[in-house]
């Protein structure tokens, strides 16, 4: 027990000497990465809470200017802190924390790179997975579909964490904020990481009742045309509350 608290402290004693060392991903956390950061971890939980990742499955990150904060590798979510803060560049050299960051960050960083996202979600949520291992677009079953953009598509399987996975990802994502990934689970984008997870939430309740139709003998779901989907996401740009 001694030696453990021993090596504890020893390695306590190397990361606070090699922050002192002024290796740039040491610096400070400003005020609006912490609170980003907390954000983050809140909706890195609710993706557990809510049956969308088992473990530490998923990722999720946002942007603050030309910083990404994302969840680190394999870490639960529900032993993140403050001072856990994980944060990259837009190049994926890391600048805040001394975790690793996670391992899908090619994913992540290729959608900042090629959108406006401000915040990107990633989970394993069964319903939308299995969609993703039976067809190359989720048939357009509700008209939710247009909130995303439209049809939703099926990025072809790469290995994770990998450049051809991201930009397979990037081709579903063309002219959409969410996409499935084959035999691996969603990615959804937004403007803030409530509409990411809303967006990914939306997708995966879709993926639930395009099976739960589809498993009824003898009978075929009612599917919507491009242009019902369509006026739907124009009609769907002004809901809610002004201001």
């Amino acid at each position: 027990m001694a030696e453990e608290r021993r090596d504890q402290r020893d390695g306590r004693d190397a990361r606070e000497g090699a922050q002192t060392a002024g290796e740039p991903w040491r610096r400070r956390v400003r005020a609006e990465e912490a609170q980003a950061w907390d954000a983050l971890v809140e909706t890195a939980r609710r993706t557990v809470s809510d049956g969308l990742v088992v473990g530490t499955s998923g990722n999720v990150s946002a942007r603050v200017g030309d910083i990404v904060l994302v969840t680190p590798s394999g870490v639960p979510y529900d032993r993140l802190t403050p001072d856990d803060t994980v944060g990259v560049d837009l190049d994926g050299r890391q600048v805040l924390g001394t975790l690793l960051p996670t391992s899908e960050l090619p994913m992540h960083l290729a959608v900042y790179r090629s959108t406006d996202a401000h915040a990107v979600v990633h989970t394993h949520a069964v319903h939308a997975t299995a969609v993703s291992t039976l067809v190359p677009e989720l048939p357009s079953v509700h008209y939710m579909s247009g909130a995303l953009g439209g049809p939703v598509r099926v990025a072809p399987y790469a290995t994770y964490g990998t450049e051809e996975l991201a930009e397979n990802m990037l081709h579903a994502l063309a002219d959409r904020s969410a996409c499935l990934l084959q035999n691996h689970g969603t990615i959804a984008y937004g403007d803030s990481l409530d509409q990411a997870y809303d967006r990914t939430a939306q997708l995966e309740w879709m993926c639930r009742l395009w099976l739960t139709a589809s498993s009824v003998p003898g009978l075929s779901p009612t599917l919507l045309s491009g242009e019902q989907v369509a006026e739907a996401g124009e009609r769907l740009r002004g809901y809610g509350q002004w201001g």
